[in-house]
């Protein structure tokens, strides 16, 4: 019986072992070109942040951050993002201009800009309402549709939006066969991927996620990496459902005579402590909280929970 591998991908310590280890080059480029699509293909590639397990050795949950140029000079990140946080697509846009105007230094002339692409893959659906799974933003006129060429493209992939089957690969692009490969490919074992996927990128890259279940300390630190992004997510959810009776604790205050209930005070007790405790920070003690009116304990627990919603970002 066939033993799958079992590895994530989308993990942020099997992505980077993947595709920012020396050597791995071959999946990088094989990766970005398909989902890039672009009219000049990348042939070479230097890893400017490569792979370093020095990087995970904290149960810190932080942002995939893959940055790499290619023999044009074209510079080219990917993240990946397990959920929307405030300001998402400004930052993302912000990143990719800095990541631009970084390029130049003295002396340099504004014609010596290279383009940046930046490719996010994002584990949510930013815009319900859309069908589509990969949008690509470009500086554009509104009017004409002319776009500024070469300079910051953003791609943002909705990953739960893509279900293509496995029986429909032999007839997929390479971008679809890719996505499959990053979205399904710890279901399968490594003989299985060779079968579906016999390009040489994706092989390098089955071969490095195949290793890393067989190497005790790599498997040790996907495991780390596995939960923290797990506690992450049932932080935010739990998170979520606090700020949800929060408010509608609050709005039944706004209906009572008087809102210095023990009811009320008693949730906003145990919001407080349960986003400190999430956060790692000392509890206050239920006498320093009896000090305190509903207002300031109210903004207490609205102050802890932005803290608890940005944590990632």
């Amino acid at each position: 019986m066939e033993i799958r591998i079992g590895i994530d991908p989308l993990v942020d310590f099997a992505f980077k072992k993947v595709f920012a280890s020396a050597g791995n080059e071959v999946a990088l480029i094989s990766l970005l070109n398909a989902l890039l699509e672009l009219p000049s293909p990348i042939l070479k590639i230097q890893v400017l942040n490569p792979y370093n397990e020095k990087d995970f050795e904290d149960d810190k949950l932080s942002i995939v951050d893959l940055r790499a140029e290619d023999s044009k000079g074209r510079i080219f990140s990917i993240e990946i993002q397990l959920t929307s946080q405030p300001g998402f697509m400004q930052r993302a846009t912000f990143y990719g201009c800095e990541l631009y105007a970084g390029q130049l230094k003295d002396g340099d002339e504004y014609t010596d800009l290279k383009p940046v692409y930046t490719i996010c893959l994002y584990r949510g659906n930013l815009w319900p309402e859309q069908t589509g799974y990969h949008h690509r933003f470009r500086f554009s006129d509104v009017k004409t549709g002319l776009e500024l060429q070469d300079t910051v493209e953003i791609h943002m992939l909705e990953l739960p939006k893509y279900n293509l089957a496995e029986r429909q690969l032999a007839m997929a692009s390479n971008k679809e066969r890719w996505l499959f490969w990053l979205l399904h490919s710890h279901e399968y074992s490594s003989e299985q991927l060779v079968t579906i996927f016999p390009e040489l990128g994706m092989q390098k890259a089955t071969q490095t996620l195949y290793a890393i279940n067989h190497v005790t300390k790599d498997k040790q630190m996907y495991d780390l990496r596995k939960k923290a992004q797990l506690d992450y997510n049932w932080g935010l959810s739990e998170a979520k459902k606090e700020g949800i009776e929060i408010g509608e604790a609050r709005g039944e205050a706004r209906g009572e005579a008087r809102g210095e209930t023990a009811g009320r005070r008693k949730e906003l007790g145990k919001s407080i402590h349960f986003c400190q405790s999430i956060l790692a920070l000392p509890q206050t003690t239920i006498g320093d909280l009896e000090k305190l009116g509903v207002e300031e304990l109210d903004k207490l627990a609205t102050d802890l929970q932005s803290q608890v919603r940005g944590r990632a970002t």
